[in-house]
């Protein structure tokens, strides 16, 4: 005799929603038909920027396939997916550099579109977002600073100093992801110095890139991938831009810069998983290909164990992004998900890459036939930009150390459910 059957609990299912699988279904034939075949095309996966004709046609195939910018608003030319509908796509995308590109979902652009959404008014939505919607021009967002550690952001020195009608900016800023050829920055800068504010003394400032003042002192070489415009440091000296290129409310920079993070770090892990299963693919087919003491590569108990521990570790990673993609997607607290999403998806990437090197040798560290060398390098960086490892767990560690204080389980901070 069986027992009573239990209610369905709202919000948990594990199938495609319906009104996206046409979305995903289309996503995939784009990365399949066309920018995987593109990837070819590009003389050197370090200089996309060399062979940005390619990224061109392949988005007006994504505009023909009706899924150009497919996470904005339709007001703005999207599909209004969700966050959910973007973590669903962008594990697709992660599968080809050239994907994310084409779609119009690539960080910064990506990030900085959200941003204007939720703080720009309407005229700096018509004057930057609508050009970068469309795909016409490019940007950056220049936060991190050389001379600081920027994990702590309240340690960031660049000044924005009001005089009548202008900010005038003064300062330094390193790794800025897009800013060779963009045409604006969205800049966090100190706005005040009033002791006890903390990050309130913080905003952000568009600033058009062809202002004077502006300098690209340099590109760094860096291992891993090597994005559209480079990863300068920046000089600003005396950068004047109208006080109505402030960017939400004065003293509001972190806030609304945390908001805009946990999209990008979930935007991430998404395309993180997405490289990861490339790599999971090339590397169980290789298994079978070679052969080692008289057998394939695939009899090798030890080897099987490696693309067993990759599959476990992807497995874990789309179920954490998928929650946490939906906490965000429904204004539900999820400081603690994208913290522990961000930590281990960069980790798990760099997990799975090290046995796709291991199983593919001396191949595997060669940048002349396989991508596996190059993605390698890519997950290495992943446990650093958008917030180090470390810091990410200090933010897990406080919540549960709160918990225990208020004399509760850490339960809730550990992904159960109410």
């Amino acid at each position: 005799m069986s027992g009573p059957t239990a209610p369905p609990i709202d919000g948990i299912g594990f199938s495609v929603p319906s009104e996206l699988r046409w979305v995903i279904d289309e996503v995939r034939a784009f990365v399949r038909e066309d920018a995987i075949p593109a990837e070819a095309e590009v003389a050197d996966p370090n200089d996309i920027a060399a062979s940005w004709p390619v990224v061109e046609r392949l988005r007006d195939r994504a505009r023909e396939r009706g899924i150009f910018s497919p996470n904005l608003p339709e007001e703005w030319g999207g599909l209004g997916i969700g966050v959910v509908g973007t973590a669903l796509i962008s594990q697709e995308l992660g599968v080809s550099p050239l994907a994310s590109l084409g779609l119009n979902v690539m960080a910064p652009d990506e990030g900085n579109m959200h941003t204007l959404i939720q703080a720009g008014t309407p005229e700096q939505q018509e004057r930057w977002l609508r050009p970068l919607a469309e795909g016409r021009i490019r940007s950056c967002f220049a936060m991190t600073e050389p001379d600081v550690a920027s994990s702590d952001p309240t340690n960031l020195q660049t000044t924005a100093v009001r005089d009548g009608d202008e900010w005038v900016l003064n300062g330094r800023k390193w790794f800025i992801t897009g800013a060779e050829g963009a045409a604006f920055s969205i800049v966090v800068a100190k706005t005040s110095d009033e002791p006890g504010k903390g990050h309130r003394n913080y905003s952000l400032i568009l600033v058009p890139t062809d202002t004077p003042g502006w300098e690209i002192v340099r590109d760094p070489d860096i291992i891993g991938a090597h994005f559209v415009g480079g990863h300068p440091e920046i000089r600003m000296t005396d950068v004047r831009v109208p006080a109505a290129n402030l960017l939400g409310d004065e003293g509001a920079g972190f806030v609304i810069a945390q908001q805009r993070l946990a999209i990008g770090r979930l935007a991430h892990a998404m395309r993180w998983i997405g490289v990861s299963q490339r790599a999971l693919d090339l590397t169980s087919a290789r298994l079978q290909e070679r052969d080692a003491f008289g057998v394939p590569l695939a009899k090798h108990q030890a080897l099987q164990f490696f693309i067993a521990d990759s599959a476990i570790d992807l497995y874990a990673s789309r179920m954490m992004v998928l929650n946490a993609a939906w906490k965000v997607q429904h204004d539900l607290p999820h400081r603690q998900e994208i913290a522990m999403v961000k930590t281990f998806v960069a980790e798990a990437f760099g997990r799975i890459l090290d046995r796709a090197v291991q199983i593919y040798g001396s191949h595997g560290v060669s940048t002349a036939d396989f991508p596996i060398a190059q993605w390698y390098a890519d997950s290495r960086a992943a446990r650093i930009y958008d917030g180090a490892s470390e810091v990410h767990r200090m933010t897990i560690a406080r919540t549960l150390l709160k918990l225990a204080r208020e004399g509760g389980s850490t339960a809730s901070g550990c992904g159960a459910l109410d």
